[in-house]
């Protein structure tokens, strides 16, 4: 047995029990600490199979920012956990025969599952001659593909955009900075200076 086949069984062990106890955690911050493991541990088998951009954005982006900030909502929100694992336990018939029916077909995939002809090789060697995995990624993305690089990053600005549109609710009752008023007003009738005599106030 090598050492790869060692660190695949290893990390795809310790994946398997990030997940599990993420699910079955009683406290919700033990459940977000199990859930980087499991981040860590994909990661890990990323770099097993030669994945090492993908390996770096799932550390920098889930683990350095998506785990970090669900490690701050949880502690930082009040949440009845109680209640919600009552909600849970409600449902819990339903979500495993949902979890069954999900289980029989990932089976059935992957009993008729195949390659078709050459994929090992188009797999293996995307981009001509000796590049590696990241710079290959990036002449992918950057030549071949950059119009539609470019179009996604399009649709997803236009999304972001209509979504704060929608979401955007002008009240009254809120005080909002006015930026040119701040920038056009007077500074000699902005500021009084006034002669306070000792012994009395304003």
């Amino acid at each position: 047995m090598t050492v790869a086949t060692i660190a695949f069984y290893l990390f795809s062990l310790s994946a398997l029990a990030g997940g599990l106890f993420t699910v079955i955690s009683r406290n919700p911050v033990h459940s977000v600490l199990w859930l980087i493991l499991a981040f860590l541990s994909s990661a890990g088998l990323f770099v097993l199979l030669g994945a090492e951009f993908v390996a770096m954005l799932l550390i920098i982006v889930y683990v350095g920012a998506v785990a970090v900030l669900f490690l701050f909502v949880v502690m930082m929100l009040d949440v009845d956990f109680a209640e919600l694992k009552a909600e849970m336990a409600r449902y819990l018939p339903l979500g495993l025969l949902i979890g069954l029916v999900i289980l029989g077909q990932l089976g059935i995939a992957a009993g008729v599952w195949g390659f078709s002809e050459g994929a090992e090789g188009r797999l293996a060697a995307p981009i001509a001659g000796d590049v590696e995995n990241t710079k290959a990624l990036g002449l992918l993305i950057y030549d071949k593909y950059f119009l539609l690089f470019q179009a996604s990053g399009l649709i997803l600005l236009v999304a972001m955009i209509g979504a704060i549109v929608l979401t955007l609710r002008h009240r009254k009752d809120v005080k909002r900075q006015n930026v040119l008023a701040q920038m056009y007003r007077d500074p000699a009738k902005a500021m009084e200076l006034k002669d306070v005599k000792p012994g009395q106030g304003l």
